[in-house]
């Protein structure tokens, strides 16, 4: 444990910062799941509005730091390939 009091304030900081980035990035997580899952599925309405849903959580999830922009990039990139390859 900490003694100094900057560094039992950061140690505060960095667990509050912590929970929240846990709740972003595992709400972008659990729509990319939803969204792959619903193309797998093959239906094309509920998979475009999952799809952009997953989306929309990327986007937030890089606003704020917890992802790198271009992994985002990447992700959305990839999801968007699978949604056009549907039959």
């Amino acid at each position: 444990m900490a003694n100094i009091k900057s560094q039992i304030k950061r140690n505060r900081q960095n667990k509050k910062r912590r929970d929240l980035n846990r709740v972003f990035r595992g709400q972008a997580r659990t729509a990319l799941r939803k969204a792959r899952v619903a193309i797998e599925n093959g239906e094309k309405d509920e998979a475009q509005d999952k799809t952009m849903v997953a989306i929309k959580a990327l986007d937030k999830a890089a606003a704020k730091g917890i992802f790198h922009k271009n992994k985002a990039a990447r992700q959305k990139s990839r999801l968007m390939q699978r949604l056009n390859n549907m039959e």
